[in-house]
């Protein structure tokens, strides 16, 4: 399998998440050949991406129209199988069964998408979140638990990459946390 480095993708002023996080995503969604991945706040598409290479069929909701325009151009770039919607979740997300969900972005509305999932998300589906702040962060783990989601993990991921000078440059540490619906 070869894994997209950051440089590749077509980029703007979105938010993206990064290779050493992304990865870490991909292997806690567990995506399988056929599966129906919902990426919501997909910024440049890059998890979106990912998935629909191995085999995903991938939903990718943004509402700032600048980051759908970079998945679209990211999709076609890499050939990917993606149907981008530019809206805001729940509302925009669309009427499907779903066997993966990745939240990159909520808008603030992770209730919200947590009552469409209780319907769209299959049971034993898996819900895969990141965060940068620890009151979203608490306020996940508060619906996971409220919506009696299974096997929980969680981890905060500190990445530095070295820069041409030899200097670490550090990344936003990233919360990265996993449940299965029951």
């Amino acid at each position: 399998m070869k894994w997209i480095k950051d440089e590749e993708f077509i980029r703007g002023s979105i938010p993206m998440t990064k290779f050493n996080i992304r990865v870490l995503n991909m292997a806690y969604l567990s995506i399988e050949e056929g599966d129906n991945l919902l990426d919501i706040g997909a910024g440049t598409g890059s998890v979106s991406v990912e998935a629909a290479l191995q085999g995903a069929r991938v939903w990718a909701v943004e509402k700032e129209r600048e980051g759908a325009e970079l998945i679209n151009k990211n999709k076609d770039k890499f050939r990917a199988n993606i149907t981008v919607i530019e809206g805001q979740a729940p509302e925009d997300l669309p009427s499907i069964k779903l066997d993966k969900c990745f939240i990159g972005g909520s808008g603030g509305r992770l209730k919200e998408i947590f009552d469409y999932l209780q319907s769209n998300l299959r049971n034993k589906g898996i819900l895969c979140a990141n965060f940068i702040t620890l009151n979203n962060l608490n306020k996940f783990l508060e619906l996971l638990k409220l919506y009696d989601y299974e096997n929980i993990e969680v981890q905060l991921i500190q990445a530095s990459v070295i820069d041409e000078m030899g200097l670490f440059r550090g990344n936003n540490p990233i919360f990265i946390v996993k449940g299965v619906k029951a």
